[in-house]
């Protein structure tokens, strides 16, 4: 009974704070998850400090200027000015919050197995500075057991216990960047805690900021859940890109076939075919669900047959181009090749495991010269050294032997494409029957 009086009186005394406002909210890692959810708390209320080890970050956010697309600069200025976000290099402050989200990456080795390190260099920092009543929250997409089998022991070595001293829970992010209709606020936030007053704990923290929390049983749970979110997706994407592969060498158009297939109002979910996966989850998420099932001896198969259609979709592009050049009577040696789009999705900034990044690299060893054009992302640091983006002209798209429309960018003028590109790799279906001669898709 002892051991519940104890967790009781701090869950209580952490409620209080975050039902006052008084709360300390501490986020480590300010990227693409860390600094949304920074600003979330900050326009509740709360005052939030940003541990980063960048100082350009540091010194970009204390100045009032935001480097995420989704957050506006205006949004920043307003929270700095107003004392309620700050970012520091200082992680002696950690003492000072009551809640501390850890939001970094989580990136595949070379291996496809799972890197934690970043993790961990997160946990060890507050290890030292660790004190009763806080509450420690992994956002960080990672495997199942993470959080009690690698994070917990690490912060109870002092002898503080989760659930008692102190409170643990995971919390995975599911941010989609570019969404104007589904940000932090709005997206149900799935929760769970080594115990159940760690449950509660991260359940009032994420009530004061977010429209729906969704507590479940276990850490290994919430876990889970992000894992299988992304590999649906890359199943399912490696699915149509098959068929994709299959419709070609059929002579059937693949894009036809899933638009009428959607007119089925049941048991149908349209994916799209694509020159690959990008950004930081999908094509990452689930090898780290794949290399825990191993570990538990189960091979997942579909996660690894997905992992491979999807990865080869880079090398098809490079072929659909060879083959485009060839009818022009041309080789890919020597040709000028423009990318439409290097970003991993159309209207966004995000290069991140871009499949653009990888076609640009196949086509660069084979000896073409490679430019691109994406208005978002104007100096590309890739490959063979730095690139700057092309202005999007007429004169522009009529000096490539071939364009490769990579990713279907709202600002770009499709009229203007198919009027001045010669040859043109469709990998989005984004032309759709403006032009038929001269224009190869997937």
């Amino acid at each position: 009974m002892a051991k519940t009086r104890a967790s009781r009186s701090e869950l209580s005394r952490f409620e209080s704070r975050m039902k006052r406002g008084t709360a300390r909210i501490g986020v480590i890692g300010l990227g693409y998850v860390g600094l949304p959810l920074a600003a979330e708390f900050g326009k509740a209320g709360y005052r939030v400090t940003g541990f980063e080890i960048d100082k350009k970050r540091v010194a970009t956010l204390n100045a009032g200027r935001s480097y995420i697309q989704d957050v506006p600069t205006r949004e920043v200025r307003d929270l700095v000015r107003a004392g309620r976000l700050r970012a520091t290099l200082d992680f002696d402050q950690l003492r000072q919050m009551d809640a501390i989200d850890i939001c970094v990456p989580t990136p595949l080795r070379k291996t496809r197995d799972p890197d934690v390190s970043f993790i961990v260099s997160a946990v060890q920092e507050i290890v030292p500075r660790l004190r009763r009543g806080q509450l420690v929250v992994l956002e960080s997409t990672t495997y199942p057991g993470t959080t009690d089998e690698l994070v917990r022991p690490l912060l109870e070595a002092r002898g503080f216990r989760a659930g008692k001293d102190f409170f643990l829970a995971f919390s995975p992010e599911r941010i989609d960047p570019g969404n104007a209709k589904f940000q932090t606020r709005n997206i149900p936030k799935v929760v769970g805690g080594t115990t159940a007053d760690c449950t509660r704990a991260v359940t009032t923290l994420y009530e004061a900021v977010i429209d729906r929390v969704v507590p479940v049983a276990s850490t290994q749970v919430a876990e889970t859940v992000k894992l299988l979110e992304n590999t649906f997706r890359s199943v399912n994407i490696g699915l149509v890109n098959e068929v994709a592969l299959m419709c070609d060498k059929m002579g059937i158009d693949v894009w036809e076939v899933i638009q009428a297939a959607a007119t089925k109002p049941f048991g149908f979910m349209p994916f799209y075919p694509g020159p690959g996966l990008g950004g930081h989850c999908i094509p990452v998420d689930p090898f780290y669900l794949s290399w825990k099932a191993r570990q538990s001896g189960f091979e997942a198969r579909f996660i690894e047959l997905a992992g491979q259609v999807n990865g080869n979709m880079p090398f098809h592009v490079a072929r659909r181009v060879a083959e485009a050049l060839n009818s022009q009577r041309k080789s890919v040696r020597g040709a000028k090749i423009l990318l439409l789009g290097v970003a991993y999705k159309a209207d966004i900034d995000d290069v991140r495991e871009s499949p653009s990044l990888d076609i640009m690299e196949t086509l660069e060893k084979e000896g073409a010269k490679v430019e691109y054009c994406d208005p978002y992302v104007p100096v590309l640091n890739h490959g063979t050294g730095g690139h700057r983006g092309k202005r999007f002209t007429p004169a522009t798209l009529r000096a490539a032997d071939c364009v490769v429309i990579a990713t279907a960018h709202k600002v770009f003028d499709y009229g203007l494409i198919s009027k001045h590109a010669r040859t043109i790799v469709d990998c989005r279906n984004a032309l759709q029957g403006r032009r038929e001669r001269g224009v190869f898709r997937l």
